[in-house]
């Protein structure tokens, strides 16, 4: 059974940084492309990052510069390091593999 559990999200200030992660079990996780996505309230879910199994990236325009997507093959692992956070960044974040999502973790960016 495929599961993806999301960790590491919370209440940051404006300007501030967090990382979150996705612990993969069930799968043959290093020959898998990965991907974050988010879900704002009242809005569709959308891609935020995504990193191939051979470690090539790719970045919605709004987030690149301020987020980095990596993966740990060794921990069946990958991170969504966040900087330079802006209130527009609040949603629900979500890991996904396929057709495999995780539960979501909560980021709010708010002073």
């Amino acid at each position: 059974q495929v599961q993806l559990v999301e960790s590491g999200g919370g209440l940051v200030q404006p300007g501030g940084s967090l990382r979150l992660s996705c612990a993969a079990s069930g799968i043959t996780f290093s020959i898998k492309a990965l991907g974050w996505y988010r879900q704002a309230p009242g809005k569709e879910r959308e891609l935020v990052a995504r990193i191939s199994s051979g470690g090539s990236t790719n970045y919605q325009n709004s987030v690149k510069g301020r987020f980095t997507i990596s993966r740990d093959n060794a921990k069946n692992t990958v991170y969504l390091q966040m900087n330079s956070l802006k209130p527009e960044d609040t949603a629900v974040y979500y890991c996904n593999v396929g057709l495999i999502w995780g539960q979501g973790t909560q980021v709010t960016v708010s002073s």
